[in-house]
C-alpha cells in the first residue's frame, strides 16, 4: 500500500500544473458565463479566459510535444525515425501551435464577434496571435 500511495503522489506532483491551470481556466469559465459581458467584472472574466486558455496550452504543449532548439521542450527519445518523421517531431510544437490557431481563427470568423463569447474568442485569436509571433 505504501508503494501506491507514492505513485500516486507521483501523478499528482507531475501533473499539478496542468491541473492548476486547468481549474484556474474552468473557474474563469464558470464566472465568465454567470456575469454581466458589459461589465468591468465580466470583461475582466473574459480577458482571463483569453490568457489562461494560452497557460493551459503552453502548459500541456511544451510538457508533450517539441520543439528543436526549446530549452523548454522536452527531449524526445532517440529513436530510427524516417527523415520526415524526424522533422515532424523536431518541429511538432509549431505544428500544433499553427493548427490550433488557424482553428481559433476559424472560429472567431464564423462567431458574432460582439456577442458574449464572440469577445472571448477574439481576445483569444489576438492572444494567440501575439504568442505565435513572439514565439
Amino acid at each position: 500500500m505504501g508503494k501506491e500511495r507514492r505513485h500516486k503522489q507521483g501523478v499528482i506532483r507531475r501533473h499539478s500544473l496542468s491541473l492548476v491551470s486547468v481549474g484556474i481556466l474552468m473557474m474563469w469559465i464558470v464566472l465568465y458565463s454567470v456575469s454581466n459581458p458589459v461589465t468591468h467584472r465580466g470583461s475582466f472574466f473574459g480577458n482571463a479566459i483569453a490568457d489562461w486558455t494560452g497557460v493551459v496550452v503552453m502548459v500541456i504543449a511544451t510538457k508533450y510535444l517539441y520543439e528543436k532548439g526549446s530549452s523548454e521542450s522536452r527531449r524526445p527519445p532517440h529513436g530510427f525515425l524516417s527523415p520526415i518523421r524526424e522533422r515532424l517531431r523536431d518541429h511538432s510544437l509549431s505544428i500544433f501551435l499553427l493548427f490550433i490557431g488557424i482553428g481559433w481563427i476559424a472560429l472567431y470568423v464564423s462567431m458574432d464577434s460582439e456577442a458574449k463569447w464572440g469577445q472571448v474568442v477574439g481576445n483569444i485569436v489576438s492572444e494567440w496571435t501575439r504568442f505565435s509571433v513572439w514565439y
